[in-house]
This record gives structure tokens, sequence and C-alpha cells, in this order.
């Protein structure tokens, strides 16, 4: 048996409020909808469908997964919007259905429902609430589950009914082309309910084995952005625990944002209001203080990063000193023991072991040897107006304060700048530049 996937992701989201497609709204920097099909992803799909509508290219040309998309041009209910994803499931497959902008569903809880699908078998997912008010209601005989009632079309008997239907479930592919081919729409809203394949198969003697998710929120949907809120904080909640489970110290758990994804070494620690975008990866012992955003950045073991900086697309070695207020574009690469210093720019720009650019300094397109000290105040020229140039500045330089390197040019091993200078040629070894 293959498990094929079928998400719903055709409605508008009105209560968002928003031209951008429900399912497209980042949760942790990421679309709703990538969310999750990356995590079904784990199950190894032989095949994912995805059911658009509203703002169908927009989510085609965003989603750069391998899926194949049908269209659900009239919005008639969730079971007519899996009927347009059935072209690709054959009789002997494990049909698991879920939703666009149900983000945080478990890769287990997945797991969970596909193992109870088999072909006289359905798997669905269900919650137990206090107040169920808005749930569609699971109706059972004898412990047994029977049928799934909607709010709308129940009873005052069926309100009190606790244990409500969360929506997703798994159905072998034969039995659910046959159900959908038996379903009407002959219900308060004029809608195709999925949920009334539950009583048909319940009709025909198959077994319905309700599986429970480990929390409530995993089968929370989000319809507003207050719910979006709110599914955000829950997320970084979780991967915040996940980090001090790995040895990692957070100043405050409530207080850091990972929009992508954050590998740490053990014996780091991470204060308040830092932001982690991309591919980020932190060595072990680094300190980073409050206020620091990482895009795209690897620092190694051992660096210190000073309040107020931001990183991205560079590579920090060990044991360095950034900051504060420090800005690393892309291209920087910093080798072991070098300090970049308060209001400090680099950009394309390769620093070598033990150098300093202390203050106020900018170092773009440029390769800077090790043991370098760049003044305060020190820029590097290397813009034209019509194309970049290269600065190099060799091993053991030293550029006194406030000067113009102007590009290209090398000044070579051993030279010094004096303060105030700018520099249009090329510096010998060991030389002097006034």
């Amino acid at each position: 048996m293959a498990i094929r996937l079928i998400v719903l992701a055709a409605g508008k989201g009105t209560r968002m409020k928003s031209a951008l497609p429900k399912v497209l709204h980042p949760l942790a920097g990421k679309p709703l909808l990538a969310h999750v099909l990356d995590t079904t992803a784990g199950l190894n799909p032989a095949g994912v469908t995805v059911v658009i509508g509203h703002g169908a290219q927009t989510v085609q040309e965003t989603i750069p997964h391998n899926v194949s998309w049908a269209m659900q041009t009239e919005q008639l209910g969730t079971g007519h919007a899996v009927q347009q994803g059935l072209q690709d499931i054959n009789d002997d497959d494990q049909v698991l259905i879920t939703y666009g902008d149900v983000p945080l569903t478990r890769l287990s809880t997945f797991q969970k429902l596909v193992d109870a699908c088999h072909a006289k078998q359905l798997g669905i997912l269900t919650l137990y609430f206090d107040d169920p008010t808005g749930y569609g209601r699971i109706k059972r005989e004898g412990g047994k589950v029977t049928s799934v009632v909607e709010q709308k079309d129940a009873s005052p008997e069926e309100l009190t009914i606790n244990e409500v239907n969360a929506g997703v479930l798994c159905v072998n592919g034969g039995c659910l082309k046959r159900y959908l081919g038996a379903i009407d729409n002959n219900n308060a809203q004029g809608e195709y309910y999925l949920t009334d394949i539950i009583g048909l198969a319940a009709k025909e003697g198959h077994g319905i084995e309700a599986v429970q998710p480990m929390d409530k929120w995993e089968a929370d949907g989000i319809n507003s952005r207050e719910q979006l809120a709110v599914m955000e904080r829950i997320h970084q909640s979780n991967l915040a625990l996940e980090l001090m489970a790995n040895g990692v110290t957070l100043a405050d758990p409530g207080r850091i944002d990972i929009r992508g994804e954050l590998v740490t070494g053990t014996d780091s620690m991470i204060d308040i209001n830092c932001v982690f975008i991309g591919d980020c990866r932190i060595g072990s012992n680094v300190v980073i203080e409050p206020n620091c955003m990482l895009i795209n950045a690897t620092v190694e073991s051992g660096t210190t990063i000073y309040a107020n900086s931001v990183l991205e697309d560079c590579v920090v070695g060990e044991n360095c000193n950034i900051g504060p207020f420090a800005r690393l574009r892309p291209g920087t690469q910093l080798a072991k023991d070098a300090k970049i210093g308060n209001f400090v720019e680099t950009k394309n720009a390769v620093i070598g072991e033990g150098s300093k650019v202390n203050h106020l300094s900018y170092v773009g397109d440029a390769t800077v040897g090790s043991n370098v000290n760049v003044g305060a105040g020190t820029i590097t020229c290397n813009y034209d107006g019509a194309n970049k140039w290269q600065t190099v500045l060799q091993d053991d330089v030293f550029i006194g304060s406030n000067s113009a390197l102007v590009a290209p040019v090398t000044v070579g091993k051993g030279a010094t700048v004096g303060a105030g200078s700018t520099i249009t040629g090329d510096v010998n070894n060991n030389a002097l530049a006034l």
C-alpha cells in the first residue's frame, strides 16, 4: 500500500482580511502550507495533491514542493474539495487528508493515523473539549464511532458530546471514492461534508479508530491574524524548549524567534530578542547578546556577538568578537580571533586571523590578512560608480584612523598608513604611507 496525501488549501481566509491566500501567511517565516508539506514529507508519500482555489496561481508560484495541483473553483464543502483531488488516488492507497492551514500537526500524529488505516478501517483525529462549541461531534454507539454531526446540524443532546472531530483523517482509496460518490449536501450549510464518510463507513461495518494528538494545538487551524499570532508563540515556545534540551541557555524562552533552522552546540547563551532567519548554525560556548539578528549565518565556537548586531550570509570563526552595533553583510568571512567592533560594516570581506576592525569603519570587497589593525573611521572606497574593486591588506598592516583606501589597492605586508591618509596607489611592504 502506498501513502498518498490530499491537502485542502482552497479557502480564501476572509477573516485574515488579506490579499494573500491564507495558506501563504507565514508562521516562523515559512508559509502555513509549507509547514504541512515539510512535516508530511516524513511519511515518504507516493504523491501529494494540493487542492487550491483562491489565489491559486500565487500559491503555485510560492510553494516549491513537488506536488500535484487540483482546482476547486466552487467552494461547496470539504467533501467536494477532496473530490477534486482524486485524480492520482489508487484503490489500494492509504489516503491521508489534511489541511493547508493546520501547520503544527506532528509527524508522529500523522503516522498514527496512517497506521490505523487499512481496507476496512479509517483513522480519524479527535479531541476532547470542555466546551466543544463550533466543532463537529463524534457520535459513538457501544464505544464505537458511528458518525460525525456538525454543530449546525446537531440536536440538543448531540451538542453535549465533548469529543470533537479535528478534520484530519486517513482512509482507503477505493473506499474514499465510493463514499464521496454517495454523500449529499442535505444539511444546514448546503455543503458536501467530508465527515459524512464516517457514517457511511460505519454502516458498511468498517472500523473507525479515533486517534488523539499529544497536544490540542496540533489540530488548530488558522483563520485570523490573532490565531496566527497565538500559533507563532506556541511554535516558538516549542523551538525554545528544544534548544534548551540540547544544551543552550536562553535568557528568556519567550523572547527568541527562529524563522528557519537553528543548529547549535552546547553551553551557548542567547539573550533576549534575538532573531534567527534561514539556515543558522552556532557552535559551543557562543554568547549572543540582546537584540541580534542572524540570517543564514555560521558562528563557530567561543565567539561573542555583542548587542544589536546583524550578521547575514557570513561565516564567523572561533573566538571572534563582534559588535556591539556591528553589521556583517553577505560574503563576510572571519578567521579565528578576529574582532569587528562597534558601528563597523563589512561586505564581501575576508578578515584574517587576529585582525581587528574596531570602530566606525567600512570594509567591503576586501581581503585582509592576519594581525591587521584597521583604525577608527577607515573606509575601503570599493565602488567608482560603475564597478566594484578589491582592497588587499596583507599581514601585519596598520591602518591609521580616518583613512580612505581607494580600490583597487594593495597595502603590502608590515606597511603602515598614517592617520587621515587617502591611499590611491599600492603601498610596498614595510613602507610608511601618508
